[in-house]
């Protein structure tokens, strides 16, 4: 057995039987995934899954960040080749150095997989990788393990993905033309087309002027062209918007001086603080326009990305080395909020990669502000540690009414009901705590748990 009945359960035994009781209760609720990053294309094609390297090691930037930290060269793994010279290799590299991953949350999303999924019951090494590769392979090729199947098995009741401004959605509507009843949804990601440090930012402009009909070479054209285009999101179910900005830095200029700041910006006119500045306005303008078409906000600050240069440079975006930074919250929203914050039919559910924030500054705003909610731990602390700090620091301020449920964030498919199931049983446990301790009766902390696991990110996102 690869994972134990019992797993992140309180070691006290009666503290561990009431979390048991009531992670019994919520373990059957369907799985809401509202925000992530699994492709639709997956759902519209519903083609077999390739070999278990394609599948499990190249997509995870939490495996391969780990096994690169320990000099295992990315050209090895084969990072960034769309088709793989030898995948066995790649795997065995991978099994070899699987005990790089003990005590980590990765190891237990992976053990949830191989034994629930695959049937696997002897741990992963470099004596098992041919095992591991073989049955894996085998069962990846059966109708059982196609991307629908998996949707079905895992439970899932809603699957968000997250989308540039300039993406057809043709795979989104692949899915809807199939009358297959899942629900795949879109987010509006406009990274792409809001930052002027984007690769590209100022074609990707031109683009969305070109896909929308409108002037993007003026600030409200370029405006115009957004709203268009969450329009079309919203025609295919989206119900929310993500941001991934360098800071939570918000402003509110005057109409002049936008327009002024965006042309700067659009023929690279800008220094390194007004394109901040310029990002800060655009944070705005999208609560703005989330008022006027009901998506849901989403802002998850803080990261240096691409702190590696030399690995951007050769491989590009998201391959792991991505830093947290310290992020300000109660100066750099305040812009936003003097405009909107008492809005009631505004939701902005904030991240933080900065745990100092929860207590101080994060719980506070959200226990005040209508319109804020507190999005689960996030990426570096998506982890058992992680989101028991996190509900030790907030709820004495924000409550759990004023967060999201959870959320995976994962590329990696498989590893989503154990993200999920893993969530589900630490809130079991801090809440088991709070009925030991005579802080809630446990009637009340069923219901909670209910609320955590599953109707607080229907609320919030609106699904």
């Amino acid at each position: 057995m690869l994972i134990n009945p019992d797993r992140l359960f309180p070691a006290e035994p009666g503290t561990r039987k009431i979390a048991r009781t009531l992670y019994e209760h919520v373990q059957p609720l369907p799985l809401v995934s509202p925000h992530g990053h699994t492709q639709a294309a997956w759902f519209a094609k519903n083609e077999p899954f390739p070999d278990p390297a394609r599948l499990l090691v190249q997509p995870d930037h939490y495996i391969f960040r780990m096994l690169y930290s320990q000099g295992i060269s990315l050209e090895d793994l084969e990072i960034g080749q769309l088709e793989l010279k030898d995948a066995r290799k790649v795997w065995r590299i991978f099994a070899c150095h699987y005990y790089l991953f003990r005590g980590t949350p990765t190891r237990m999303w992976l053990d949830f997989a191989f034994q629930e999924l695959f049937g696997l019951d002897q741990r992963l090494s470099e004596k098992t990788a041919d095992l591991y590769f073989d049955t894996i392979s085998e069962k990846l090729l059966t109708p059982e393990f196609r991307p629908r199947a998996l949707y079905e098995r895992f439970n899932l009741e809603v699957l968000a993905t997250t989308d540039s401004p300039l993406d057809s959605l043709a795979d989104h509507k692949a899915i809807r033309e199939s009358n297959w009843k899942a629900r795949v949804l879109p987010t509006f990601r406009p990274d792409p087309v809001v930052d002027p440090e984007f690769t590209g930012f100022a074609k990707n402009v031109a683009n969305l002027g070109e896909k929308t009909g409108e002037d993007t070479s003026t600030w409200a054209g370029y405006l115009n062209a957004l709203r268009v285009t969450r329009s079309r999101f919203r025609e295919l179910g989206c119900t929310a918007t993500d941001h991934g900005h360098p800071t939570a830095r918000t402003a509110s200029l005057p109409a002049a001086e936008a327009a002024e700041l965006f042309l700067r910006v659009i023929t690279a006119n800008a220094d390194a603080q007004q394109q901040e500045l310029f990002r800060a306005q655009m944070l705005t303008e999208m609560a703005r326009m989330s008022i006027e078409d009901g998506l849901v906000m989403q802002i998850h600050p803080g990261s240096a990305r691409n702190h590696n240069r030399k690995l951007y440079e050769r491989y590009g975006r998201d391959v792991g080395a991505d830093i947290p930074m310290p992020t300000n919250y109660v100066d750099a929203l305040r812009p936003l909020l003097d405009e909107f914050g008492n809005e009631r039919d505004l939701t902005i559910i904030l991240f933080t990669l900065d745990e100092s924030a929860y207590s101080r500054e994060l719980a506070p705003l959200a226990g005040h502000y209508p319109c804020l909610r507190l999005g689960p731990p996030w990426w570096f602390h998506d982890s058992p540690e992680g989101m028991m700090r996190y509900r030790q620091h907030v709820t004495e301020t924000a409550g759990f009414y004023n967060t999201v449920g959870f959320n995976d964030d994962t590329r990696a498919f498989l590893s989503i009901p154990a993200r999920h199931d893993m969530a589900r049983r630490l809130d079991c446990a801090f809440l088991a705590k709070l009925v030991a301790e005579h802080r809630l009766d446990e009637d009340e902390a069923l219901e909670v748990a209910r609320d955590l696991a599953y109707r607080l990110v229907k609320k919030a996102y609106r699904l």
